[in-house]
């Protein structure tokens, strides 16, 4: 069972490279107009009076992200209620750890763009976490990666994606239409209903979800918290070997993670290098996010870290010590999915989101190198320092 898990995790994060290369070509060849038409390709639903019109960019944004929000929801609530959060001797370091990681990037972007106003919405952008990314270059690293160590990393970027969240619906919500607002909460207020009534069949769930979905959408606050308040009405609790809830998220993973997140990043990651110079790495939206990812993150995770356990808040997991612990802290940098995500709210012009791709793609690239680095590095002295047969020390 770890090992398929091991290759599920491996074979999503090969697909996201992928789909990223992909993206990157395309917009950087013949196929450039192709790429880009694509992109504002418009898309109508229509239901009686009811009508949706967008491009087919924000339908994958707006539609398929719920669907991937949704899948983070159901996680969340998993590790919250029974899993890895679930009390604060297990919960302790990572929820440290990510509030350094979301913290000391935020401030790395703001110091960087401080002078210019219209840049300062991009501060949550590096201080996202990439989940599947990161856990398939984990899992590239192969079996020897202790299954703390990745457990840690998860429950960091499951902090960072609910940091995410809180972000996108305090602050990246412009303004909102009451009448539709209304109809999606009260579509969630049913849902919690038939949680407590005890319903547990998945249709319900799924129909009423999809209206909370058309409702939170038309009213402006960002439809991707409509999938997480959704998740959080799903049971958990099993019944006869039955949890509705963990029957959805291992239903949903495997298109989340093989063909939604691949998609996402092919309809974003395609930065344009067309005119890029030194000069434009180093502007402010470009370089704050590439060192939020790359130096903030990694000290951040770190720092934080290894002031909790030294002042005895908590400890380091089994077979986990602090360079490992630092290997995680490079990793948690590759922002991509997330930290593009945040730039389509934050920004609306074709230069200011060209600016987030560069510095998301470069900064998510650095970690990536560095983390493997080090962990790789790490793991090989843990071989050599720990006789045969003999599990690693704890430190």
């Amino acid at each position: 069972m770890k090992q398929i898990l091991h290759n599920k995790d491996m074979l999503g994060g090969v697909l996201l490279i992928t789909a990223a290369v992909m993206a990157l070509l395309a917009n950087n060849s013949f196929l450039s107009n192709w790429y880009d038409s694509l992109l504002h390709i418009p898309v109508t639903f229509a239901f009686a009076e009811f009508t949706l019109s967008k491009p087919l960019l924000l339908w994958v944004n707006d539609g398929l992200m719920a669907v991937f929000f949704f899948l983070v929801g159901l996680e969340i609530k998993r590790e919250i209620v029974e899993g890895e959060l679930s009390s604060f001797d297990k919960a302790a370091l990572p929820v440290i750890a990510a509030i350094g990681g979301m913290l000391i990037p935020a401030l790395t972007y703001l110091a960087v763009n401080a002078g210019n106003p219209m840049n300062m919405s991009g501060w949550a952008i590096p201080a996202a976490t990439d989940i599947a990314f990161a856990l398939g270059v984990l899992a590239l690293l192969g079996p020897s990666v202790p299954v703390a160590l990745k457990v840690f990393l998860l429950g960091i970027a499951i902090i960072d994606d609910l940091g995410a969240i809180v972000a996108i619906a305090l602050f990246y919500t412009e303004s909102v239409s009451v009448v539709s607002l209304v109809i999606g909460m009260t579509g969630f207020g049913a849902l919690l209903v038939m949680n407590k009534m005890g319903v547990r069949a998945l249709a319900p769930y799924i129909l009423i979800g999809i209206a909370v979905w058309l409702g939170v959408l038309k009213s402006g606050v960002h439809a991707t918290l409509a999938g997480v308040l959704v998740a959080l009405t799903v049971p958990l609790k099993e019944k006869d070997g039955y949890s509705p809830l963990k029957t959805l998220e291992h239903g949903l993973h495997p298109w989340v993670a093989f063909m939604i997140v691949p998609v996402f990043a092919f309809f974003n990651a395609g930065v344009s290098f067309k005119g890029i110079s030194i000069e434009s790495v180093l502007a402010p939206i470009p370089l704050g996010i590439a060192l939020g990812l790359f130096v903030g993150k990694q000290l951040g995770v770190f720092v934080f870290s290894w002031v909790a356990v030294k002042a005895g808040i908590c400890r380091l997991p089994k077979n986990v010590n602090f360079a490992k612990v630092y290997g995680v802290a490079c990793l948690t940098g590759i922002g991509f999915t997330m930290s593009l995500f945040i730039g389509t709210l934050a920004f609306s012009t074709d230069e200011q989101l060209n600016a987030v791709r560069l510095g998301v793609i470069l900064g998510s690239v650095l970690s990536t190198i560095l983390g493997v680095v080090v962990l790789k590095r790490s793991l090989v002295e843990s071989k050599l320092t720990v006789p045969k047969g003999h599990a690693s020390a704890n430190v």
